[in-house]
């Protein structure tokens, strides 16, 4: 049997010709690289971390800002960036709209971990809570024991 010799395939084509949303992923992640870098030529005063990506389908960006002072900034100079943006990416995107979303660029710093929930409890409510539970049925007595059992560590002394 001979062997079949194929000549090997551009990524880029075989991607392009891909039938699934996948197909555009590369180009849409160089655009994307590129709108950063318009940004920061167009805009050399605005903090990084005063706005984001927040979206793109079809021909256009949605560009989130951390206030409205940001946004109104990358308001004025939309047209120029929208400009750039069509020219470098062969008309891929070519619209721009922003959107100021305060509370949106938050959710990328990290959480500060749950502290341990304090126990608010004094010795005097404990007691009591234990003199009800003398009388209560089983199942209630233990759940107000438990209850009990959350008494302050400074309180438990005295």
């Amino acid at each position: 049997m001979k062997r079949i010799v194929k000549p090997p395939q551009d990524l880029q084509t075989l991607l392009q010709n891909a039938s699934s949303n996948m197909a555009n992923l590369s180009v849409k992640a160089q655009s994307l690289q590129i709108l950063a870098n318009i940004v920061s030529q167009v805009c050399p005063d605005l903090p990084d971390n005063a706005w984001q990506i927040a979206n793109c389908r079809d021909n256009l960006v949605v560009i989130e800002a951390k206030s409205s002072v940001w946004g109104q900034r990358l308001q004025f100079e939309r047209n120029n960036i929208a400009t750039q943006l069509s020219l470098q990416t062969q008309g891929v995107f070519n619209r721009i709209e922003i959107k100021v979303n305060p509370f949106g660029l938050k959710k990328q710093q990290a959480a500060p971990a749950p502290s341990k929930p304090t126990k608010h409890m004094s010795a005097n409510s404990a007691e009591q809570l234990r003199k009800v539970a003398e009388g209560a049925p089983e199942g209630l007595k233990q759940k107000l024991l438990k209850l009990a059992s959350h008494v302050k560590d400074d309180n438990s002394n005295t």
